[in-house]
């Protein structure tokens, strides 16, 4: 990946891992910015952006994004964050992405990669960049022990909760990835770097990805 371009990174990682604060992390270091679950899903109820709409959008203006962006960021003071992934038994169940959903967000993340430099967390977008002539793609995963510690700790919740909670996410993402990429996210052919988060920091990481990078 060359940083004097205009790049993306996306990473996929496991419940637990600690990979979304990773993901900041290394945006927040190298001077880009970050796009998760909540963002894409903020844009899409805020703006009614079905694919339909996003050809309009794009007809209108060839910057389409950069306009979209900035008003989501005036309206919303920063770029909303996810915490999805850590609903607890007995929260609403998580909705099923439709493929017109699907659609539309494999739109808005071809508008973000083609404005700015990035970090994307999940929405596939390993499998949507896979042909991006300078994407990294990482998947960050840990052991059972270390992602049920992470959560009881975070979530102030038992370790039956926890993992109730792992296995119903786990599921959901492998489901996910199946539909609509037609493969497995634990390949490891879909990604550059695989990384184990046992025994490293958060910081420790994004020191490895910035090495691995540079």
């Amino acid at each position: 990946m060359k940083r004097n371009q205009k790049f993306v990174i996306t990473i996929n990682r496991e419940l637990g891992s600690g990979g979304r604060t990773v993901g900041r992390k290394l945006a927040e270091k190298l001077g880009v910015e970050y796009y998760d679950k909540a963002l894409i899903n903020s844009l899409e109820t805020r703006y009614n952006l079905s694919v339909d709409e996003i050809e309009k959008l794009k007809g209108r203006s060839h910057g389409w994004w950069a306009e979209l962006k900035r008003t989501l960021f005036e309206s919303n003071g920063q770029a909303a964050t996810a915490n999805y992934g850590l609903a607890v038994p007995g929260d609403k169940p998580f909705e099923p992405t439709s493929f017109d959903m699907y659609q539309a967000e494999k739109e808005i993340l071809a508008g973000i990669a083609e404005n700015e430099s990035c970090v994307i967390a999940g929405r596939l977008g390993f499998h949507v960049f896979r042909t991006h002539p300078n994407h990294l793609s990482i998947l960050i995963q840990a052991s059972m022990p270390f992602r049920l510690e992470r959560i009881m700790r975070k979530k102030h919740i038992s370790e039956q909760e926890a993992r109730k909670t792992i296995d119903m996410v786990d599921k959901m993402r492998e489901n996910y990835v199946n539909e609509y990429a037609k493969t497995s996210r634990y390949d490891t052919r879909n990604y550059d770097l695989v990384i184990t988060a046992d025994g490293k920091t958060e910081d420790e990481i994004v020191d490895f990805i910035m090495a691995y990078i540079d």
